[in-house]
């Protein structure tokens, strides 16, 4: 999801009617350094300089991560389907983030830490801009299906107006299919309740018209609706809405988990 402690622009842009606003900035930082203690205690050897830490690792080569992001996306259109039973194609569709949703940066984390260097604007953009990004495991599948089923694919994200045409276009490079992408005003805050409203009623997409979303897919605790990190200290019921309309991605490298207190 992507609206944290760093910037990245936003704007909305739609591939058939664009609505667009001005800049805004978030954008992923590199991860903490590794710790040096193993999870039984014992010590491990230290990662050499430049080399990916092991969050990032984890992400990028485990089968963990891809079996956990293809059964999400799985489980999610299984909801999206038995959900929208019985609407009027174009009548509904579903919420997904863009970064570390359905977008992979994972190779940006990468050169920013084998070169030793931290997340900027400037090396954002850069990135952005090479259109070398991947696609997350079993988005292509999800976003598809949605559109098979007769629903509507809203991207909704944080992303810089000067590089949303580059994130269509990305979108489209990776055949990810979408309807609607709406990003953040200049001087917007970064919950997407605006947003998603805009959706719902039409506005975002006037060609299209009202877009109720049914089922919401995000890596950041704030892409699902009236949520926040307080959840984490609530009891289990508290989270019914997950595999229910809300389905959540792993994402260990940045997002609003980070203000939390060590536990």
């Amino acid at each position: 999801m992507k609206s944290f402690p760093r910037a990245r622009y936003a704007v909305l842009f739609l591939p058939i009617a664009t609505f667009c606003c001005a800049p805004v900035a978030t954008a992923p930082r590199t991860a903490p350094a590794v710790s040096t203690s193993g999870p039984t205690g014992g010590a491990l050897p230290s990662r050499p300089a430049g080399v990916p830490t092991d969050e990032l690792h984890w992400l990028r080569a485990s089968a963990e991560y891809r079996a956990i992001t293809i059964q999400t996306f799985r489980a999610a259109l299984e909801a999206a389907a038995e959900a929208s039973a019985g609407r009027p194609a174009g009548s509904w569709g579903v919420s997904v983030d863009a970064d570390e949703t359905i977008i992979d940066n994972s190779g940006y984390e990468v050169e920013l830490q084998r070169q030793g260097l931290v997340h900027t604007d400037p090396a954002w953009k850069a990135w952005v801009e090479r259109g070398e990004r991947t696609a997350v495991p079993g988005a292509a599948m999800f976003l598809g299906g949605v559109q098979k089923l007769g629903g509507r694919v809203a991207v909704v994200t944080n992303t810089a107006h000067s590089l949303c045409a580059n994130v269509a276009a990305n979108l489209r490079s990776l055949s990810l299919p979408y309807d609607i992408l709406v990003c953040r005003a200049d001087d917007g805050e970064d919950r997407k309740e605006g947003r998603w409203r805009s959706v719902a009623d039409g506005t975002a997409s006037p060609d299209l018209g009202p877009v109720e979303i049914l089922v919401w897919v995000g890596d950041n605790i704030q892409d699902f609706p009236d949520q926040s990190q307080a959840l984490r200290g609530e009891p289990e019921a508290a989270f019914g809405d997950f595999g229910v309309r809300f389905f959540a991605l792993p994402n260990p490298i940045y997002g609003t988990w980070e203000k939390n207190a060590p536990r």
